[in-house]
């Protein structure tokens, strides 16, 4: 644990899934961490990497805000960034039309505008610096028309063509960009998104542990995008010369409310 000593990551949504394991590859590989999300489980996460033997400091705070994110950005104390992991996101399942549209804005707000602002932010001072990692958690949903999941497959399309965008604007600057694209993966992700009924929320998903370590590996390698999963790869291959409307039916069939009985 000595590639990384002494060096700073900021890694989102830490306290649980596959940001708690991207914070834990983090401390492996020797980072100190500064780790947020927006439930007490971050302390929790913050004591398990301190014990991996890396200074930590957890930030409770709602990234979906301005004030969250200033406050998070104002954790650092003008320290040295050496790699931002922004993978705070949040899902929301059930039928668009019937949503309540505050949780709807929740959504593109964590999903999207916390994550971009902070990405500003720090990769500001990155590239100022000349030097810096950013990864960005995006999906295989980006490439989906998400039927009974609309805002979020919406804001992982965002996502994933955010990160590939930035990358291109920062190819000369010694920063580099990441876009980790996971699909349904084991987390609390489906539970909270009230996706336990669906096809999908019943499936056999990957574990987060591998899906970090696609990611960590391919933000260290200055990869600019990597699926995790073979099956994954496939169907985002295929989901690229796929008719739209035929994607849509197809994410249906997994996400539409019980779906896990038909």
């Amino acid at each position: 644990m000595t590639r990384n000593k002494g060096k700073l990551a900021i890694v989102t949504g830490a306290s649980t899934g596959i940001g708690y394991e991207l914070g834990k590859r983090c401390a492996d590989d020797g980072f100190d961490l500064l780790i947020a999300a927006d439930e007490p489980e971050i302390q929790q996460a913050a004591d398990d990497f301190k014990n991996i033997g890396v200074k930590v400091e957890a930030i409770e705070a709602d990234l979906g805000t301005t004030e969250g994110v200033d406050a998070l950005y104002a954790a650092i104390e003008g320290r040295t960034v050496d790699a931002l992991l922004a993978n705070a996101g949040r899902g929301l399942g059930g039928p668009f039309l019937d949503q309540d549209f505050e949780d709807v804005r929740h959504i593109i707000d964590t999903n999207i505008t916390g994550t971009i602002y902070l990405a500003q932010k720090v990769g500001r001072d990155m590239r100022s610096r000349g030097q810096g990692r950013i990864l960005f958690t995006g999906s295989i949903a980006g490439f989906m028309p998400g039927s009974f999941n609309a805002a979020y497959n919406g804001t992982k399309a965002f996502v994933d063509s955010f990160s590939f965008a930035l990358r291109n604007e920062l190819k000369d600057s010694g920063v580099t960009v990441t876009c980790l694209m996971p699909g349904a993966t084991e987390t609390e992700f489906f539970e909270r998104a009230d996706m336990l009924d669906t096809k999908v929320g019943q499936s056999r998903k990957d574990d987060p542990v591998d899906v970090a370590k696609v990611g960590f590996e391919a933000m260290m390698n200055g990869e600019g995008d990597v699926v995790a999963g073979w099956k994954n790869k496939v169907m985002s291959a295929a989901a690229l010369v796929t008719p739209s409307d035929v994607l849509a039916e197809q994410h249906r069939k997994m996400a539409e409310p019980g779906s896990a009985n038909k």
